[in-house]
């Protein structure tokens, strides 16, 4: 299942028809000829409405679903404008620099038409991404292309996005408390469903014909020393391909989709396995399965994952790490001060690829306890995937509708510590600069679940552009000392 969006990146250049035209289709081509990757040229220059129409046309049946929009001159305010309104999917502005020609018949004066087109984007209310510095020769506009497709495939992967829950979620789990407001506003679908249409569906897969195949992949996957439970493969894999055969049947109009999952207290003993090692599988190919029905959990993961290109996890804010390991293990390696470090936990949904390699199928600890006789070998609980998650940088961030239906989110970048855990679970020692203000004065001030999202790489400047586009007004961030915090004590 193809769940992450290509993006098919057109450019169209545009011309006030007082400069010379040809200035903006010299300038249009320079850049398709400095950018390292495929755009398609549209050959149409606009001068004004008549232009955009074809030209919107005309990329339209190239089956572009990005656009760059090319300032080679001053540009004209209306019909430039006019193209982020007629096309459909994301699209960015851009300006030209001068330094190819003379002053006189060779100077576009597109730094000065940007400021118009933007004011013109404003009142027509229209989003649109325009970089942190717009202007520039052909090989500073083929960067900014490149920074743009993984924005542009976070927006259309978002515009074209189903989150299918089954539910609701656990008792005085407030947490995960989603008002489906936030979600209509972006434009994603949500279709909801009981814990009983899922194992009404996975009571039908029971024999399904490609079981065996599955089973075979989850134990090569997971190796002779990580398949600690055989036995329940073909379980879990009955429930692989009902969670896929649902996504098919049930996008509708929607081209991705990701779950949002009910999976405690009665999933385990209904089901006869932990789904947490499934959730895993199916993260690492781009559907992310939200725990515990965390709905803008599931969201925010898939922006993750169509921004890195990469697999993604959702994991609990956990726990604090003990001044003892701290001291033994941290200090004086690193910069990080204790309060800069936490421990990230979720029972085992971290795709395999992002853990060390003593990761292993195992049994949830805390469900066994709770659900299971006291002393007795782990049956329905196990399925979890455990292990310590690999060092590396990460980027932890979460969007969220708050109980006012407004949405918001925060970015935090750090790194993963190469310590080991010594606890269960899927699990890390994770480090983010300033970490314990930014415990405080967003996470708890600001009221946010304990789940976070997390994404394998520092990808805090894309996300960012991603929520602003999606018209996110409070993008929190770690913000270093010298920068308090609007509720931060200053005699503290």
């Amino acid at each position: 299942m193809k769940n992450i969006p290509e993006v098919k990146l057109g450019i169209i250049a545009v011309s006030r028809d007082c400069f010379p035209i040809e200035l903006s289709k010299k300038r249009r081509e320079a850049i398709v000829g400095a950018y390292n990757g495929e755009i398609y040229e549209c050959p149409i220059t606009v001068e004004n409405e008549l232009d955009m129409l074809d030209a919107v046309t005309d990329v339209t049946l190239e089956e572009c679903n990005a656009l760059v929009v090319f300032l080679g001159n001053f540009g004209p305010e209306t019909p430039e404008t006019l193209i982020a309104e007629k096309f459909d999917g994301p699209v960015m502005f851009v300006a030209a620099a001068e330094g190819d020609g003379d002053l006189i018949n060779g100077r576009g004066d597109a730094y000065c038409g940007m400021l118009n087109c933007s004011y013109n984007l404003a009142m027509r209310h229209l989003k649109c991404y325009i970089p942190s510095y717009p202007v520039g020769t052909a090989d500073d506009i083929a960067k900014m292309i490149e920074e743009f497709i993984p924005i542009a495939r976070a927006i259309i992967g978002v515009k074209n996005l189903k989150i299918i829950t089954f539910g609701p979620r656990p008792q005085d789990f407030f947490a995960c408390n989603a008002p489906i407001k936030g979600l209509y506003e972006i434009g994603v679908e949500i279709e909801e469903n009981s814990e009983l249409d899922l194992l009404f569906s996975y009571k039908a897969h029971e024999n399904d014909e490609r079981i065996p195949a599955v089973c075979e992949d989850m134990a090569n996957e997971l190796g002779v020393k990580g398949n600690n439970y055989p036995d329940i493969l073909p379980r879990m894999a009955q429930f692989e391909l009902t969670l896929l055969d649902w996504a098919e049947e049930h996008k509708g109009a929607r081209e991705y989709v990701v779950f949002a999952d009910k999976c405690w207290p009665a999933f385990p003993e209904q089901f006869g396995f932990e789904p947490c090692y499934v959730n895993s599988r199916l993260a690492s190919r781009g559907i992310p399965v939200a725990c515990e029905v965390d709905i803008y959990g599931a969201l925010s993961e898939y922006i993750g994952a169509c921004i890195s290109g990469d697999a993604v996890t959702l994991l609990d804010i956990n726990n604090s790490v003990p001044a003892s390991l701290y001291e033994k293990e941290i200090k004086g390696k690193t910069d990080y001060k204790l309060t800069d470090t936490f421990m990230a936990f979720h029972c085992g949904n971290t795709p395999s690829c992002k853990m060390c390699a003593d990761r292993a199928v195992k049994y949830q600890l805390i469900q066994h306890r709770l659900l299971e006789p006291e002393g007795s070998d782990p049956d329905f609980t196990r399925g979890t995937l455990e292990g310590d998650i690999a060092a590396g940088e990460i980027t932890f961030y979460r969007l969220q509708c708050d109980s006012e239906g407004v949405l918001r989110s925060y970015i935090a970048e750090g790194e993963i510590l190469d310590v080991p855990t010594g606890s269960f679970g899927g699990i890390g020692i994770f480090a983010i600069p300033e970490m314990g203000r930014f415990y405080r004065h967003v996470l708890i001030e600001k009221h946010y679940p304990h789940h976070g999202a997390v994404a394998f790489g520092h990808y805090g400047k894309a996300l960012f552009e991603v929520f602003r586009y999606l018209c996110v007004d409070d993008i929190a961030y770690n913000q270093p000392r010298e920068l308090p915090y609007k509720t931060e004590n200053p005699f503290d």
